[in-house]
């Protein structure tokens, strides 16, 4: 065998290599803040879950900024530093959410005390308050149920004006080998006083194919399927 042919071989193996890996082993890097988030291949992640966070909690803020109850106001007519009780996330999508799951409510949880109008309670007080109750997240909606929970906080130093409940749903539409998947992040803020409640969502679209030509198929700029 001619020399270039066995350098080229070589090369070739190396390259082959390469690309494999090598069994056992497993490589990391770290990601700049400019790169975008790897997509998921057969379930949601980061490229999905922090768009949906952000926007629907932007949104919330932005709406409870201009309808404060009057008991909230401040002496300047503007509204006072209001505090959230986030209850928890709830999950109803077709999929696991595993870790997400506590990443979503620390991110709500970090943005709402990032604003200047908003508090949270700290998940340790409201988990502690839930265990003494003996209440589930979702028997809070009954009024007594709700003003034994937010006494409980209160004797304790905390008084609460909302309740914040997260939920994330999809819904799932299949074409032959390709799916698509709409993501839905609903917040759901209740005032304790009134009973009254205001939603807020965010909604992504994602993909779903066994191979990268279903992309092209199903998604053709230049053809409006029906």
């Amino acid at each position: 065998m001619e020399c270039s042919q066995w350098n080229r071989l070589c090369l070739l193996a190396c390259l082959a290599l390469l690309a494999s890996g090598c069994r056992g082993y497993q490589y990391g890097h770290l990601i700049k803040n400019n790169q975008p988030d790897i997509v998921g291949s057969h379930t949601a992640g980061a490229e999905v879950y922090n768009p949906l966070i952000d926007e629907s909690v932007s949104r919330l803020l932005g709406t409870q900024m201009v309808t404060a109850h009057p008991a909230m106001l401040g002496p300047d007519g503007l509204p006072a530093c209001r505090t959230v009780c986030f209850v928890g996330v709830e999950n109803k999508s077709a999929e696991e959410l595993g870790d997400f799951k506590d990443q979503i409510y620390q991110q709500i949880d970090t943005q709402i005390n990032r604003s200047e109008s908003f508090k949270a309670l700290s998940r340790r007080m409201v988990d502690a308050a839930l265990q003494e109750t003996r209440l589930r997240p979702d028997s809070l909606l009954v009024p007594d149920n709700m003003r034994l929970f937010t006494s409980v906080l209160q004797r304790d130093g905390q008084p609460v004006d909302y309740l914040l409940y997260a939920t994330l749903t999809s819904g799932t539409t299949e074409r032959n080998s390709s799916t698509q998947r709409d993501y839905l992040l609903t917040l759901e803020l209740i005032d304790t006083r009134s009973g009254t409640f205001t939603k807020e969502q965010a909604s992504i679209r994602k993909g779903y194919h066994q191979t990268y030509l279903g992309k092209a198929l199903n998604y053709n700029p230049l053809k409006a399927w029906k």
